[in-house]
């Protein structure tokens, strides 16, 4: 896929409607986002939920017979369920095909001890529940850096701003971008922006924002936006690949992300769940597929970014707190 010029992108099913005299409202420049990758894209894609070196290989392999350009995959069981050597491989794979790596740091509420993530109120949800917590999705970060990933999930503030100390100070490499978790994702525009302000290089917002919510966003924050255009079920389940041209305009820079309704949950992965993670890796890119014919067919598939493009460009940081604080 190249980037060539189109004509204005049009709305599902536009010429029909205006014929009958149900022409949509007009779309206004002033909702459109003013914001693109330093590479001047203004969209990317990815591959969420690929959780080892065969969903990856099966995620490469069904990418290249689908024509399916991938930018980014990432995972979700997390660093600690995963050898070195299975992260050696995924690293030199996705080096291989100029592809992004990014796994989850380890300990989080729903996996711990605490009883609260399982109220019906979800407690604390995924962050890190003391000390012991913070702790271990650092040493995750320093591991995984230290094999050769460039890009880390959290899902936990205080986690992100950790790391993002750690980068500044030289801890943790100075090219190493950070993504937050779609389940501890900002829903307004203050606390986008309190993420980014915290290390961010990507923010994943809930699927079900309006489009209204995505030009707030685009306000007063410029970190990429990462949005399942199809969420899985634990999310929601929302299918939105009517909204992918619009939410590009309004959101961008935004991540793309292909994902599967009606699918089983399969974190944490094990062998126990191998057929259904290989199946649903191999749908998700098909998901991908049908996302970029749709927008193909409505002239709207310019201004993919470069593939091998992976850094946000600059972004707005909180202050660093002087050293020992």
């Amino acid at each position: 896929m190249t980037d060539k010029p189109h004509a204005a992108p049009r709305r599902p099913g536009e010429r029909a409607l205006d014929a009958l005299g149900l022409a949509g409202p007009p779309l206004l420049d002033a909702d459109a986002s003013p914001h693109a990758f330093p590479d001047g894209g203004t969209w990317r894609t990815e591959i969420p939920s690929v959780e080892g070196p065969e969903a990856l290989a099966t995620v490469l392999r069904e990418a290249a017979r689908l024509d399916v350009p991938v930018h980014r995959i990432s995972q979700g069981s997390g660093v600690w369920m995963l050898t070195d050597s299975e992260i050696g491989e995924m690293v030199a794979a996705c080096a291989e095909h100029d592809v992004e790596l990014c796994l989850f740091t380890g300990p989080r509420g729903t996996w711990d001890t605490g009883a609260s993530t399982r109220s019906p109120s979800g407690g604390g949800g995924l962050r890190a529940r003391g000390h012991d917590a913070l702790a271990g999705c650092v040493e995750d970060a320093l591991r995984a850096t230290e094999l050769g990933v460039k890009c880390v999930l959290v899902a936990d503030e205080g986690v992100l701003w950790t790391l993002h100390r750690m980068r500044a100070s030289g801890a943790l490499p100075a090219d190493t971008t950070f993504k937050v978790s779609a389940l501890v994702g900002p829903v307004n525009p203050a606390s986008y922006a309190v993420w980014e302000g915290l290390g961010a290089d990507s923010v994943n917002v809930p699927s079900d924002l309006t489009l209204q919510h995505f030009t707030e966003i685009r306000r007063v924050a410029r970190a990429p936006l990462d949005l399942y255009v199809e969420a899985p079920d634990d999310l929601g389940g929302y299918v939105r690949m009517y909204d992918a041209a619009e939410l590009v305009r309004r959101g961008a820079p935004v991540y793309l992300k292909f994902g599967v309704s009606k699918a089983p949950a399969i974190y944490p992965y094990g062998a126990h769940l191998r057929d259904v993670t290989l199946a649903t890796a191999r749908e998700r890119v098909r998901r991908g597929r049908l996302v970029l014919d749709l927008l193909a067919r409505h002239g709207a598939d310019g201004g993919m970014s470069p593939l091998g493009s992976r850094l946000p460009g600059g972004l707005r940081r909180f202050p660093q707190p002087p050293e020992g604080n």
